[in-house]
């Protein structure tokens, strides 16, 4: 299963760094935000949609488990 976070960040070909220093985290926390082992703040979903252009929304964020895709990845 894919998060919607992890499609929009690989769509974009970014990495976990690139993000994570973008919007001032570190890669471990966007990892396990990735594989929905973390729940982003809401702060933290505003600057990742925000990072993203609003390609992705703050919702798709904090709650992946709605929007998470079943196709292989």
């Amino acid at each position: 299963m894919t998060s919607p976070l992890k499609a929009v960040r690989t769509k974009r070909g970014q990495t976990l760094t690139e993000v994570a220093l973008a919007v001032g985290t570190d890669a471990g926390n966007m990892s396990r935000i990735e594989n929905g082992k973390q729940k982003a703040s809401a702060a933290m979903a505003a600057k990742l949609a925000k990072h993203f252009g609003h390609e992705i929304t703050e919702l798709q964020i904090l709650y992946p488990e709605r929007y998470t895709s079943t196709a292989a990845a």
